[in-house]
């Protein structure tokens, strides 16, 4: 159902060009992904049956009124002809579309008297140790849910086993809680990327602590750029997560609220991560500076005491440089050799007493 895919990198789409002119509810991708077929599959089960297949869009209406609950997927957000088809079917509001191919989205929560649309980010670390941010919208019907997701990796892996296995509550509960499901899945995912974030801030610490190097400060950079960006998409997700456990909305019940209350508790963790590892990170940039400062000072510490040595030297072999008849030391038969311990004696002398002082 789901093949992991390498992440293509492209340019950034520009959400105001795109939108400028339309009407609101037109519906129009914004994002990075090139063209791609949108498929849907379906997941229906009860305590007894669990049945995998793949539908069409006439199919989906039939996917809401069966007796057992349904998880809709629906993989690919560029086709916005299938798209609007998929909505209809569905009966969403058009703005609600238009959010829901808007990959630039910030996260968000409408009720509706006969659902209750959600947009979130996933967060995950692909198997080349790059961040990835997919855009993911959760519709929840009475025995329903539905899931539109840019492409067919994701985080939802672990539910799914547990509904193919009978793992937990799962099979025995009705959509609000497979709703909860995802979304806690989503939001547990948050914590790899922060444990990600943190082993990069701690390996750049030792870095920066040791041995700075030019490198360092880019790298920091980057990585202050990347804890930000995730601070964008993780940080709404709190206060959502609470408007659902204040929601009197019917789709929702007082049990699946008590799970939905462990879910809250992760997001207030995870926004205080956010928090430290941000300051973290300033904090890095303020010790590389200082480093990079202190290699300075030492190293122009020894160029000073390098020439306070070679003043007093200098001086005396500029005075014996001078062109004088009348000077006595001149014809001293082993004058060289005095004046090289004169030398010798000045240079040993300021050593030991740079030394004592501790500037060496």
């Amino acid at each position: 159902m789901r093949k992991s895919k390498p992440v293509v990198k492209l340019k950034k789409s520009n959400r105001s060009k795109s939108k400028l002119g339309k009407a609101p509810g037109a519906i129009t991708y914004i994002g990075n992904r090139k063209k791609q077929v949108t498929t849907i599959s379906k997941i229906s089960y009860d305590e007894k049956d669990y049945v995998l297949e793949n539908i069409s869009i006439d199919e989906i209406e039939s996917a809401l009124k069966n007796n057992q609950t349904s998880f809709v997927d629906v993989v690919g957000l560029t086709d916005e002809t299938t798209i609007a088809q998929i909505g209809a079917k569905l009966n969403l509001n058009n703005l609600l579309l238009e959010d829901l191919v808007d990959t630039l989205q910030r996260p968000k929560i409408d009720e509706y008297e006969d659902y209750i649309f959600s947009v979130f980010k996933m967060l995950y670390i692909n198997e080349n140790a790059e961040l990835v941010i997919e855009h993911v919208a959760l519709t929840l019907f009475k025995d329903t849910v539905v899931v539109f997701q840019e492409t067919d990796d994701d985080v939802f892996g672990e539910v799914i086993k547990r509904i193919e296995n009978k793992f937990g509550r799962i099979r025995s509960r009705g959509a609000d809680y497979l709703f909860f499901a995802l979304l806690d899945a989503i939001v547990d995912n948050y914590f790899i990327v922060l444990d990600d974030i943190k082993n990069k801030l701690e390996i750049l610490e030792d870095e920066v602590y040791n041995n700075p190097q030019k490198e360092s400060a880019r790298k920091i950079q980057y990585l202050k750029k990347e804890i930000l960006r995730i601070r964008k998409w993780i940080f709404p997700v709190k206060e959502l997560v609470n408007r659902l456990l204040n929601t009197e909305h019917e789709l929702i019940s007082k049990e699946t609220k008590l799970f939905l209350q462990d879910t809250f508790d992760h997001c207030l963790e995870i926004n205080e991560d956010i928090v430290l590892y941000r300051e973290m990170s300033t904090s890095l940039m303020e010790m590389y500076m200082t480093n990079m400062s202190n290699k300075m000072n030492e190293v122009m510490k020894v160029l000073t005491v390098i020439a306070s040595i070679f003043i007093p030297l200098t001086f005396i072999a500029g005075i014996y440089g001078m062109n004088f008849d009348n000077m006595p030391e001149l014809h001293t038969a082993n004058g060289y050799y005095y004046l090289w311990g004169v030398f010798i004696l000045i240079f040993l002398g300021l050593l030991i007493y740079f030394k004592k002082k501790d500037w060496l």
